[in-house]
């Protein structure tokens, strides 16, 4: 985690943002329609994605598994939480796709588990809420980011002197690389594209201990063999970030890799995919479930 100066942060939250372009593209994926949308995203079920992972870390790179879980759900738009009672929540309740992005890998003797909450609406609007934590057996860190008309309020932990506990606040219209995550699923065209000012992926500023302000990047959509890609390069940075989707709705993500700026790439590779509503498979009988994602029973 990092220091924000009182004078960083406001420089950070006066900056102009470049507007991302949702231009029409010469060959752009077909929006879903209403019908494969609910039919597909409204069924009561959840779809659980699991990728062989190498994951770059201390100059290595280390085996592991992630996971990623996108949902529907009712989401309260002024307590940014889900909704216990969304039929009386009025204009309060906004549909979200939510995502978690869960990663497990060791270094040496001691293990890592990070996860990444994004909360979109469905609408295609940015993203309300983002939360990422890190833990590991030094210690643990965590960052949330709220979206509000006056800016986007990020407070930020960690067991570090150095980074300590903050808040911060960041442009209201901040455009952020955890955002293009949801958004391919959601409608692969609404994703920015060309020159943009975007906050770089969260469990990448909190593994890396980059300052958490906007970066100068370069985005693109662009058709292959047998889909979609979509990239992200960050020129100072050295980060590229790439996501491969299949070719129709429902857009899943095939592959992802991530290169760190310092001479290392991290990859995620697509097991296997299952759609089920798995908050009510907690028996033992269901860890065999598991074993269908190929993941262990035990981690």
């Amino acid at each position: 985690m990092v220091r924000i100066s009182a004078p960083v942060l406001l420089a950070v939250a006066g900056s102009v943002l470049a507007t991302p372009s949702f231009a029409a593209l010469p060959s752009a994926p077909p929006k879903p329609t209403a019908v494969q949308w609910n039919a597909y995203w409204n069924q009561g079920k959840a779809e659980l994605t699991s990728y062989r992972l190498k994951q770059a870390r201390y100059g290595d790179i280390h085996d592991g598994h992630a996971v990623l879980v996108f949902v529907t759900e009712p989401f309260s738009r002024r307590k940014q939480v889900k909704l216990d009672y969304a039929a009386s929540a009025g204009t309060d309740a906004v549909p979200v796709l939510k995502l978690n992005h869960t990663r497990k890998f060791n270094t040496g003797i001691y293990p890592y588990s990070t996860m990444r909450s994004v909360f979109t609406p469905t609408s295609g609007e940015p993203t309300i809420k983002v939360t990422t934590s890190v833990q590991e057996w030094c210690g643990h860190v965590f960052m949330q980011l709220n979206r509000r008309t006056t800016g986007v309020e990020g407070r930020a932990f960690s067991y570090f002197e150095s980074e300590g506990d903050r808040t911060f606040t960041l442009p209201a219209d901040l455009v952020m690389e955890d955002d293009v995550w949801t958004l391919a699923r959601i409608d692969p065209t609404r994703l920015p594209t060309g020159a943009v000012s975007m906050l770089p992926n969260s469990t990448f500023l909190r593994l890396l201990h980059v300052p958490i302000q906007p970066q100068r990047a370069e985005a693109k959509l662009t058709r292959t063999a047998d889909g979609w890609t979509y990239s992200v390069r960050y020129p100072d940075l050295g980060r590229v970030l790439t996501i491969e989707l299949e070719e129709a709705f429902p857009y899943r993500i095939k592959r992802w890799t991530e290169t760190d700026g310092r001479g290392q790439t991290t990859v995620g590779e697509r097991m296997k995919t299952l759609v089920t509503p798995y908050w009510s498979q907690n028996s033992p009988r269901h860890r065999e479930l598991r074993e269908q994602l190929g993941l262990p029973k035990d981690s």
